[in-house]
């Protein structure tokens, strides 16, 4: 049999060699606030923080109230904020993030007068115990306060706050599932993020772009009525003082189990006394570096609860936990899907172990991301419910472990999460279910529509865009850029290069040309050319087979990249008895050439087909994506 060989040859002019030897030399663009990092030595061009990199920390005490049915939640905090930064500061700015329920409010989409309130009212604040006023009337979730005393470099503040705000009845990210089921985020004053290369983060949430937050260590407490079970970021310190011996113990279960133990029930819940018979219990959470935590509460959810090894090496376990209403019978299996999750990014992709004790997934309506926590809808499809609890808890390592700015660079999170939901769905649902769900949820909607907005560059600030767009920006088009590195550069190169850029900012608070920088060092590659052209540009997947010429014993394809984007694709060979040859072709065929390339294929006879698969690298133009012989 003859053995067949592949060669390529990519064919160039001398105009393209100019073009593309420019683009290979310089320097990704920069905006000159960034430039300023890499000469302050903050960050370096190796991809690592640099040896004068610096972030400040906020950590915080909080003690709320509530009494449902009522929505009114009251709360005191004290915040001790450290300036580890070379500057002194004037000023603090504080993100009032429940502002954006006031009617006054900027905000890119309508709402109902459910989803409005009077946002958060603080009726104290303190500077080192010293009382100062504060205005209310502030729409805007910023709000920046002039110090009485400046803050100099390594030194701390502490801040006292008391404040209280109205749980909205429209729930959306947080607010009131039912009458009695609320989700709490944001629910607390904040110190923004003052960084290295913006300084404060004064970035608008209009209701639907997402944060960025400094790291810190929490000590919080939820005070509620006897028979509320209450869900939330970090470990109970008190489970045996608020519930009863029988749950406790059935928690204290869960923690080591492999099964799904099924901690409250319907029937539980109509017998009554789950918890203390306090008039009110004082539920005790604490959590030590983390971005920032939410709150379920209910007194009618089942509880679910198991455990799975996420670290193979030393043993270690994490809880995984499930709250939701009787009719949602698709988070019956919530627990285990969860589980599923948790042992799967762990030991495949990112490979890095879940970092945390818990994950909680609460039935709510916003299928939206917190520290150990996800508020996710119900459905009748069990593998969508499936899909989503993915891509939620896939957030774990990208914005939490990885503390990347969400509002201004969003590809850097969901786009990840997009990839990894894409990974571990090939893997639980099957590859073609995972490619027909990517195709529908992630790439269509860019690829079929031709409009500006779809095409505009990844690297467009995030905070900048509304619409499609923003949504195409930060999940399709960047989870494609992502799964197309992983291509490029093959599984075990991309994944040793993942964990070491995961290692280097953990904790940090890393930004694209961070990452950029970290796969060139981790690679030893130039790989400026594939970034350039996927978060830099205007270029889309379309590729079209220009010339098929046939030589005495091999064939010549020439293949246009009319959308300029360089993706992964199959050139299938079918011949004329029925049988077909693949040929997979990495993004490196566009690395020289990035419009032209010519595939020389030998030992074929007899073809009658030549075509293009894509997969989920799905092409504008399908038409010129296959040759027939006449």
């Amino acid at each position: 049999m003859l053995k067949v060989m592949v060669f390529r040859k990519v064919v160039l002019t001398i105009s393209c060699v100019l073009l593309t030897g420019f683009i290979s030399a310089q320097d990704l663009y920069q905006p000159r606030s960034v430039k300023k990092a890499y000469e302050n030595g903050t960050r370096s061009k190796d991809g690592r923080p640099g040896e004068n990199y610096w972030q400040n920390e906020a950590d915080y005490d909080i003690h709320i109230k509530v009494n449902p049915p009522s929505r009114i939640v009251e709360g005191k905090a004290k915040i001790t904020y450290t300036n580890n930064s070379p500057d002194t500061l004037k000023s603090l700015n504080y993100k009032l993030i429940l502002n954006h329920h006031k009617p006054a409010a900027p905000r890119l989409r309508p709402v109902s007068d459910d989803y409005l309130t009077s946002g958060m009212q603080i009726t104290s604040y303190k500077e080192n115990g010293i009382s100062k006023d504060w205005k209310n009337n502030n729409n805007s979730i910023n709000q920046m306060v002039k110090l009485d005393e400046p803050l100099l470099p390594n030194e701390n503040i502490e801040l006292d706050f008391e404040w209280n705000f109205e749980v909205s009845k429209q729930s959306g990210r947080e607010g009131a599932i039912d009458s009695t089921t609320f989700f709490l985020a944001y629910f607390y004053p904040r110190v923004a993020v003052y960084d290295d290369y913006e300084g404060w983060d004064k970035m608008i949430f209009a209701g639907s772009k997402e944060f960025y937050n400094d790291f810190g260590d929490y000590n919080f407490k939820v005070t509620i009525p006897k028979d509320y079970i209450v869900w939330a970021t970090g470990d109970l310190l008190n489970p045996e003082e608020v519930l009863q011996k029988k749950y406790a113990d059935l928690l204290e279960e869960s923690m080591t189990s492999n099964k799904v133990i099924h901690i409250v029930d319907q029937e539980d819940l109509e017998n009554g006394k789950i918890t203390n018979q306090s008039k009110t219990n004082t539920w005790q959470w604490k959590v030590e570096n983390i971005t920032d935590i939410a709150i379920a509460l209910s007194n009618t959810y089942n509880w679910d609860a198991g455990s799975v090894v996420v670290d193979q090496e030393t043993g270690r376990r994490a809880s995984v936990q499930a709250a939701y209403d009787e009719p949602s019978q698709d988070f019956k299996k919530m627990v285990d899907y969860a589980k599923y999750a948790l042992k799967w990014f762990s030991n495949h992709t990112p490979g890095i172990p879940y970092p945390y004790s818990k994950m909680s997934i609460v039935r709510g309506f916003a299928d939206m991301e917190y520290p150990m926590m996800a508020n996710d809808s119900s459905r009748e499809d069990p593998d969508f419910t499936r899909f989503v609890a993915e891509h939620e808890i896939a957030h774990t390592y990208f914005p939490f472990y990885m503390g990347t700015n969400e509002t201004r660079f969003g590809f850097m999170d969901e786009g990840w999460a997009t990839a990894l939901e894409y990974l571990i769905g090939s893997e639980n649902l099957g590859k073609r279910k995972a490619t027909e769900n990517f195709k529908r949820f992630r790439v269509k909607r860019w690829i079929n529509n031709p409009s500006l907005e779809q095409d505009l560059p990844i690297i467009t600030p995030s905070n900048m865009l509304s619409g499609s767009g923003s949504g195409t920006n930060q999940y399709g088009k960047a989870g494609l850029a992502y799964l197309a590195l992983k291509d490029l550069l093959g599984d075990e190169d991309f994944e040793k290069s993942l964990k070491t850029y995961m290692k280097d900012w953990n904790g940090k608070h890393p930004i694209p040309w961070d990452f950029f920088n970290s796969f060139n060092e981790s690679t030893g590659q130039n790989l400026t050319w594939f970034w350039h052209a996927w978060f830099f540009t205007n270029n889309y997947i379309g590729y079209a087979i220009k010339e098929v010429e046939f030589g005495n014993d091999n064939v010549n394809v020439t293949i246009e990249n009319v959308g300029g984007m360089p993706a992964p694709f199959d050139l299938v060979i079918l011949m004329k008895d029925g049988s077909r040859k693949v040929y997979h072709q990495s993004p490196e065929i566009w690395k020289e050439n990035s419009k032209k390339a010519e595939i020389q294929l030998k030992g074929h006879k007899n073809i009658s087909e030549i075509k293009f698969e894509n997969g989920i690298w799905m092409d504008a133009n399908p038409a010129d994506n296959q040759w027939r012989k006449k």
